[in-house]
């Protein structure tokens, strides 16, 4: 694809270099849009039987209810215990009244907008009728002038206001542009601000659920970790269960990545082509063959595609942010957190300057340079960095 997208290029720009053409249906490109960028490290997994589930703590927090003790029995999603969740359902409440408010801004900007909209295109219009008024004005005069009814200096004086009505005309559309793009641009502010708060408004409402702590199979509980009133950190252990109906996996991962292996850190498992969470349980105190071994408790250990023995890929999370600008990696990008890339357009791209963040294994957070539905060619064409603006056919 590269050598066909280079002797296009080539072509285009021997006849007309200074209008480069590239067509879209050979270019890779992408949607900015608002969420997770994740950066990876590559491990592996064997499918084992679950003998053991640990469940941590979702937040820091405090125990304040046990519902079923060391030895008792458990049926899938019954609670064995419940975490304070005032403090959560206190942010869900602010959450939901500053979106409340946003909701009631935007809509008081579109009524806003609408108004505005009304009053340029009035006074555009009177502007129209004056200069029509003018210019009717006018022909009476040069009638009158031609039999010496009028002086000449009145004649020239209202071909000076129709020249002045003219030019305010012009300078009102200009500004009447400039203010309707100020709105629409107002608009999209409110909205992704919105958006972005919905999302986090989504998450803690995620966490809210996850404060009363379930069991995720049938088994037995073998030790919980707290008692009432006890204060917990994010990721401590609370209870460790067995499980006969559920899979674990058994994972090893090059020493070089030893920061990267904490127990309560996440993972993701590639299996028929879909990514299922996790987190890393208990790690190996020693090393072998320069790799240090873990197990891998997954969210979704029940299910049907898990087989004992099958070999999995693994992604172990080292960072991870949530609601951020982001665009999917593409060989358009350099290994610098700055770059310039072509942003499409109707009809032609554009060359402009990119800051990215954190880089993960499958999208860059954007910094600074694009907003949410920017369209960006993240295909090589490198051989055109230098041109601020390329044809698109």
């Amino acid at each position: 694809m590269l050598i066909t997208l280079g002797v296009l290029v080539t072509a285009v720009m021997w006849k007309n270099p200074l209008a480069p053409t590239l067509r879209s249906n050979e270019l890779e490109t992408a949607k900015v849009d608002v969420g997770r960028v994740m950066q990876t490290v590559p491990a592996k997994g064997v499918v084992e039987p679950e003998n053991e589930v640990l469940l941590l703590s979702p937040a820091a927090s405090v125990i304040t209810d046990i519902k079923n003790g060391v030895g008792s029995r458990v049926e899938k999603n019954d609670i064995i215990l419940k975490l304070d969740d005032k403090p959560i359902r206190d942010q869900i409440e602010e959450i939901e009244d500053q979106i409340e408010v946003k909701n009631n801004n935007l809509e008081k900007t579109l009524l806003n907008d609408k108004n505005i909209r009304v009053d340029l295109a009035y006074n555009v219009e009177v502007k129209k009728l004056k200069i029509v008024s003018i210019k009717s004005e006018l022909a009476d005069q040069e009638q009158l002038l031609e039999v010496g009814g009028i002086s000449p200096a009145k004649y020239e004086k209202t071909k000076q206001e129709l020249t002045l009505a003219q030019k305010d005309l012009e300078t009102i559309l200009a500004k009447n542009a400039i203010r309707l793009k100020q709105l629409s641009t107002e608009e999209k502010g409110l909205r992704l601000q919105i958006e972005i708060q919905q999302k986090q408004l989504d998450e803690k409402k995620d966490l809210l659920r996850k404060m009363a702590i379930r069991a995720p199979s049938s088994g037995i509980i073998l030790e919980v970790n707290g008692k009432e009133g006890e204060k917990v950190d994010t990721d401590r252990l609370l209870v460790r269960m067995s499980d006969l109906t559920t899979f674990k996996l058994s994972a090893s991962i090059e020493d070089t990545y030893a920061n990267a292996t904490k127990t309560g850190r996440g993972v993701y498992a590639l299996l028929d082509g879909k990514k299922f969470s996790g987190k890393i349980g208990t790690i190996s105190p020693t090393i072998n063959d320069g790799k240090i071994e873990f197990d891998v408790f997954l969210d979704q250990s029940d299910y049907s595609g898990l087989r004992p023995n099958m070999s999995v890929d693994l992604m172990v999370v080292q960072v991870k942010k949530d609601s951020v600008l982001r665009i999917k990696k593409g060989p358009a990008f350099g290994k610098s957190k700055k770059h310039f890339i072509y942003f499409k357009e109707p009809g032609k791209a554009l060359l402009k300057e990119v800051k990215t963040g954190l880089s993960g294994s499958e999208y860059y957070e954007i910094k600074e340079g694009a907003q949410p539905g920017d369209e960006l060619i993240i295909s090589d064409i490198s051989s055109l960095r230098k041109l601020r603006e390329v044809e698109l056919k």
